[in-house]
């Protein structure tokens, strides 16, 4: 079992503190943090410039399905980036933990 990062980012905190707070009860996270960001990027054509809130969701390769499926159901964006990383170096207890916590029951 693979731990992986799953990065995704929102217009609200409060949007932020649902996706966060939904994918740790329903065990599909260990844990998620929220930060505070500015974006640029463009949409429909033209520059835009925002604030944003990043979250960083702490989960196994086996939960993506699940996590990105629980992001899609719970964002506001048209166009949610929700994208996942492998962790290649990581510290094998905290790496354990991901997994105990991600597990998928409830």
């Amino acid at each position: 079992m693979n731990t992986i990062a799953v990065l995704t980012t929102i217009d609200s905190k409060n949007g932020a503190r649902a996706i966060a707070k939904t994918l740790v009860e329903r065990k599909l996270a260990a844990c998620v943090q929220i930060s505070a960001i500015e974006s640029i990027y463009t949409w429909e054509g033209e520059v835009q410039e925002s604030p944003e809130y990043r979250l960083l969701v702490k989960t196994t390769d086996e939960r993506y399905p699940q996590v990105e499926d629980a992001i899609r159901e719970l964002h506001t964006y048209d166009l949610p980036a929700i994208l996942g990383f492998r962790m290649q170096h990581i510290y094998e207890p905290f790496a354990a933990w991901v997994a105990e916590n991600a597990c998928g029951r409830t």
